[in-house]
């Protein structure tokens, strides 16, 4: 740290109690200065030869027939006016960057200017400033922390300004330029705070892009508004750093636990629209990854209720990067939320596709179906969706992001099973979403034996299947996609009907048949989904479907149990 001293007469200041002070000489006190609740013992002479403001108030208490002076409003109090009184006496002052901004204002109220003496405090404090002090990063900061108890005459006196210039020119310079010290720990990332912080490996000796983030994250809020701005401003920095930076100021300011956000919610709320502001206008193209941080600071824009333009470019900026969203992120944020930015992300994708085909070729299909993949884990994931918000939140989704239905079929799955009051018709409902031709062959194999489905589903399961095994090549569900669904409604009607009249039958049955044929290693169709399948498609039973599992491989089947034991054959769940 900088630092300047002044004078040169040894400090004769001293204290009587908390509340008076005076100046040790062989002459008594000839007035009195009462500054905030402090008492000053002083003499005229050596005051009214540097300050202009002090020869007035003399001259007014003179008229007033006493020796009594009292100033109120004096910046930076009782402490920079001491320093300010000592230099009139020239006693020895140090200057520096916690205690410069306060004496320069009390300077200029006091009118200590070059009319009054030559060489007076301004224009010593200037010099001082100019070569020392703005020529420091860390002074600079330090000095801009100062300015905001001192205001407005700290901005009056563009020392706000001047500081703010230090810094962001500083920030703008190459890093392999720099040779001042700063601050680079990166200690505030962890499992509990608002965002993680992921540190580079860096090496040894080389200056980060980044290195002026954690000083810069010191100042208030407002001096932080206006350093980034000044920053952003200039075109020249990159914003993948301001995105870092408005990350680590979040994580260094805001309260981690619920009840703090929400009881200190008017200065948190202030903090949230600032950084909102600051945001650097999200794109895909984008390189940094901001999608994570995006979402939980929107959580916490409504946590402190921030206004609705606000969350709203929150909404925007979180629809843009959706594809790089993980299903826990999501998960804090209600349903409703969630669709709406479903459905801002397919509005502009509708939008990017019209403009640019190529676009939407190489990079848009690649979106696609990461939003695809996301929201189908969302759905498989999130408890608390009803029947409606399960069906409008995957209908957003499009059939170009979901060419392998693996996903939604999990889903499905697992609303099944999280909801066993359903009736037939929301059963079917939900499951029409799903199309059985897109399901690969480990998802139709578990289909197929899932107790949780409708029948018909299982029907169209196993028809598909078979077309897959007879025509297509292993593991293929391109082929069987575009395949007509099977002609059978009347029939499977039939067997819908037969299926409720022997439920008990069929149960039992399934479960005592055997799932290995004896001297091969092919496993069988389950025996009730057989039976369906024989009454469906007569003459194309147990040997069709035996050539096709034998030509599908045995790595698609369930394992076998042993063949001097009965196997029991039950449906299961991939949730």
């Amino acid at each position: 740290m900088k630092f300047m001293k002044l004078g040169s007469k040894p400090d004769t200041f001293q204290s009587d109690g908390k509340f008076v002070k005076y100046a040790v000489s062989d002459l008594d006190s000839d007035v009195t200065i009462i500054v905030d609740e402090v008492t000053f013992y002083l003499h005229k002479f050596p005051l009214l030869s540097k300050s202009n403001r002090m020869q007035r108030l003399v001259f007014q208490a003179s008229e007033e027939t006493t020796d009594e002076i009292t100033i109120l409003d004096i910046p930076g109090g009782h402490k920079a006016f001491e320093v300010c009184a000592k230099f009139c006496y020239g006693m020895t002052v140090t200057l520096n960057a916690y205690n410069i901004t306060a004496v320069r204002c009390a300077a200029e109220y006091l009118e200590m200017t070059e009319d009054a003496d030559r060489g007076n405090l301004i224009y010593k404090i200037e010099v001082f400033l100019n070569s020392g002090i703005f020529r420091s990063w860390k002074d600079s900061i330090i000095m801009l922390q100062t300015t905001k108890s001192l205001l407005p005459w700290s901005e009056d006196l563009k020392l706000v300004g001047r500081c703010i210039d230090s810094v962001s020119a500083k920030i703008l310079v190459d890093p392999e330029t720099i040779t001042w010290s700063y601050t680079h720990n990166r200690k505030l990332s962890g499992p509990d705070t608002i965002v993680e912080y992921h540190r580079e490996k860096r090496e040894e000796n080389v200056i980060p892009k980044d290195w002026w983030v954690e000083d810069v994250c010191e100042l208030e809020i407002d001096m932080f508004k206006r350093v980034m701005s000044a920053v952003k401003s200039s075109g020249r920095m990159n914003n993948g750093v301001i995105g870092e930076a408005l990350r680590y100021y979040v994580a260094r300011w805001l309260p981690e636990s619920m009840e703090s956000l929400t009881s200190e919610a008017s200065s948190n709320k202030h903090l949230v629209e600032t950084v909102v502001f600051l945001l650097p206008r999200v794109n895909r193209a984008m390189s940094y990854s901001a999608c994570s941080f995006l979402l939980k600071l929107l959580k916490v824009s409504i946590l402190v209720g921030v206004d609705e333009m606000v969350k709203e470019d929150l909404v925007e900026n979180v629809s843009l990067k959706l594809h790089e969203a993980s299903v826990k992120d999501l998960l804090i944020h209600e349903v409703e939320l969630v669709h709406r930015i479903v459905d801002k992300f397919m509005a502009d994708e509708k939008r990017v596709s019209e403009d640019d085909r190529y676009k939407e070729f190489v990079l848009g299909n690649g979106i696609l179906l990461s939003v695809g993949r996301l929201i189908d884990a969302y759905l498989a994931h999130n408890r608390n969706l009803t029947h409606s918000s399960f069906i409008e939140l995957s209908e957003l989704i499009p059939e170009s992001a979901r060419p392998i239905h693996d996903g939604l079929y999990k889903a499905i799955d697992t609303f099944l099973k999280e909801h066993p009051e359903l009736t037939k018709s929301e059963k079917k409902r939900l499951c029409g979403l799903m199309d059985v031709r897109k399901l690969t062959s480990d998802a139709s194999t578990h289909a197929a034996q899932n107790e949780r489905l409708p029948l018909r589903v299982v029907v169209q399961v196993l028809y598909f299947e078979q077309l897959r095994a007879n025509h297509s090549p292993v593991g293929s569900v391109a082929a069987s996609s575009h395949s007509p669904p099977p002609p059978v409604k009347k029939t499977e009607e039939k067997v819908e009907e037969e299926a409720t009249k022997k439920k008990v039958e069929l149960s039992k049955k399934s479960r005592g048949s055997k799932s290995t044929r004896s001297g091969g290693g092919a496993q069988l169709m389950p025996s009730r989904s057989r039976r369906i399948f024989e009454k469906i498609w007569p003459g194309k039973g147990e040997s069709s479907y035996k050539s096709s599992e034998v030509s599908s491989g045995s790595s698609q089947s369930p394992p076998a149990k042993s063949s001097s034991s009965s196997s029991r054959r039950r449906r299961h769940s991939i949730s």
